[in-house]
């Protein structure tokens, strides 16, 4: 807690709470000792790599004696209540298994890169506000939370986001934290879900206006009217932004990774801060697989995995990558997500597998990690300074194998079903030159110059005494 103090006093927050603080000293002071134990709601869809951190950052609040509750999918009470924070369940449409994507969105694999992106804002993220707001709002008169810290993609807070545009702020502050890639319109970056590599000049910047132009009023158009739709249907006015840029309406976005990985934009939001990755704790795995002292060995590691969703069809992306490096000088270590290893077939000599492993064990013994290029996953690797070969085609994932490309730390495939030839040759070229792990070496250490909890602790203090000086005199804190 005080650390966090520290850090808030030293961040160009500091005059503007002050002047807010001028006309309202007493309630400043007060609002100062109120703070030394907060009321926090988290919110996060019911989706591991959105859920995962939201419930790090939750046992650290606890840790520095906030109470917190985190309201997510009833699979996740074990993992909230581990961390000693209060779980409350999602409810409806909103408290689906993220285990089971293909039995509740049976069309889903329909869909390839912008358009599977556009399918997935529909059903997964606005056609469950309602089920999530109304928990929202049932949390808040139960909680009465002191501020709302929310995961980017849970939409259910923006009927009180809009609420707040009318009233001038007079509910909870709401924090929003990335889980995934930055979104937001520019004139110096392509729409969100394109995957495509900033372009320099002016050009570069006309050919961004155009694209989000048609993307906005073309391909999105859809989603922004359902999406309008819903907040009318809670009698709420339309958004005030493009769906995809959410990231304008809250009163602080703290964006998950470092700034070093994010493509420069002149016209970011002033509210955006970059606080560092969030590691979460590795899960138990049980025993490490008797093979594991191989991983000592004198033959470069190269890890690749689908994740833990993506993972129905492994001949994706983890079977061309056993069979490209059967033949190579490598140790080929795989991760199924939890899909039965059996499912792999005949190995060849060189490759090892398991359900699970422990990354934070992996990842110091990993010369290169193959990829279908998750968000949490990437990060992960990258703060061991492992160079990446990144292969992602849905949800977000062309988003962070652009920014693997851009920032150097590694090959982008650009296809989420590589050949094998094509992951062979990525794989050597990563093996072959030290450029890839130098950049992901500094990004590793770019990462370890945050202190990412001493920071979210700071900017929701900071919100939470903004909001008390606001308050007129004689209002309840409760």
């Amino acid at each position: 807690m005080a650390s966090g103090i520290r850090t808030w006093l030293a961040s160009p927050l500091v005059p503007r709470v002050q002047r807010h603080a001028a006309g309202a000293s007493a309630r400043f002071a007060a609002s100062v000792e109120e703070i030394r134990m907060s009321n926090y709601l988290l919110c996060s869809n019911p989706i591991q790599g959105h859920v995962a951190p939201i419930v790090a950052i939750a046992g650290d609040l606890v840790s520095r004696g906030h109470r917190v509750t985190v309201l997510t999918g009833s699979r996740f009470r074990d993992a909230v209540e581990a961390v000693g924070a209060t779980h409350r369940a999602l409810g409806g449409l909103a408290d689906y298994d993220d285990r089971e994507m293909q039995r509740q969105l049976p069309d889903r694999d329909r869909y390839r890169g912008i358009a599977k992106l556009q399918y997935d804002v529909q059903t997964i993220f606005v056609k469950t506000v309602p089920d999530q707001f109304a928990a929202v709002e049932a949390a808040i008169d139960e909680v009465s939370p002191d501020a709302i810290v929310v995961e980017a993609a849970f939409a259910g807070v923006l009927p009180l986001l809009l609420d707040g545009r009318r009233s001038g702020g007079t509910q909870p502050p709401v924090i929003a934290v990335g889980v995934l890639p930055f979104s937001q319109s520019s004139v110096d970056v392509a729409p969100y879900g394109l995957g495509l590599l900033p372009a320099p000049g002016a050009a570069g910047r006309v050919r961004n206006r155009v694209l989000n132009v048609l993307v906005q009023r073309v391909v999105f158009r859809a989603t922004q009217k359902l999406a309008n739709d819903v907040m009318h249907s809670l009698g709420r006015p339309s958004l005030p932004s493009f769906v995809l840029d959410l990231s304008r309406l809250h009163e602080r976005f703290l964006q998950l990774g470092p700034a070093d990985f994010e493509p420069p934009r002149r016209d970011l939001t002033p509210t955006v801060r970059f606080v560092g990755t969030v590691l979460p704790p590795a899960p138990a795995t049980g025993p490490l697989p008797e093979w594991w002292p191989e991983l000592d060995g004198a033959r470069p590691v190269v890890h690749v995995t689908q994740g833990t969703i993506d993972n129905q069809d492994l001949d994706r992306l983890i079977r061309p990558t056993v069979d490209a490096l059967a033949d190579r000088n490598v140790l080929v270590v795989v991760s199924t997500g939890g899909r039965p290893v059996a499912e792999l077939g005949e190995l060849p000599a060189n490759a090892r597998a398991a359900e699970f492993l422990p990354y934070d064990l992996l990842m110091p013994k990993t010369d290169v990690f193959v990829t279908n290029a998750g968000y949490g996953g990437t990060q992960f690797a990258l703060s061991h300074g492992v160079p990446i070969v990144a292969a992602g085609d849905t949800e977000d994932k062309p988003e962070v194998s652009m920014r693997v490309e851009w920032s150097g730390a590694g090959v982008n495939l650009r296809t989420g079903t590589p050949t094998a030839d094509a992951v062979r040759k990525a794989v050597d070229r990563v093996l072959a030159d030290r450029g890839f792990t130098d950049r992901a070496q500094a990004l590793a250490d770019a990462i370890a110059g945050y202190d990412t909890f001493d920071l979210i602790e700071a900017e929701l203090e900071a919100a939470v005494l903004a909001h008390a000086s606001r308050r007129p005199a004689g209002t309840p804190t409760e």
